[in-house]
């Protein structure tokens, strides 16, 4: 299955309201983690949904994201912030947060911004 048919299956799981849902939400997740492509960060930035019913799992996906390049990871998640507040504001304010408790992070969130 291509990678873009594994982040449709993501969309389509991304409430994870049954234990099939978990599944195939897990199951496209490992398979993107094999091939990660950078130019998949902006869609998978928008899977985060605060009506999730299991954000326990869906932290593997903040984890996956956290994986990439720093610098990647930051613009994708500035490029789709305004998106993301919409869909998921608690979400946002997680990934946000980490950033700033990461020095690293913090200090590139400042340069990435402001160019």
């Amino acid at each position: 299955m291509s990678q873009t048919n594994w982040i449709r299956v993501l969309e389509a799981n991304k409430l994870m309201r049954s234990r099939q849902e978990v599944i195939a939400f897990e199951t496209a997740l490992a398979e993107l983690a094999k091939h990660p492509q950078t130019e998949d960060l902006p869609a998978l930035h928008l899977m985060f949904d605060d009506r999730c019913e299991q954000p326990e799992v869906m932290f593997t996906l903040l984890h996956f994201l956290e994986s990439f390049d720093l610098q990647q990871q930051l613009q994708a998640f500035i490029t789709v912030a305004p998106q993301l507040i919409g869909l998921a504001q608690d979400w946002a304010r997680i990934i946000h947060t980490r950033i700033l408790n990461d020095d690293s992070a913090c200090r590139l969130s400042r340069v990435v911004t402001f160019n």
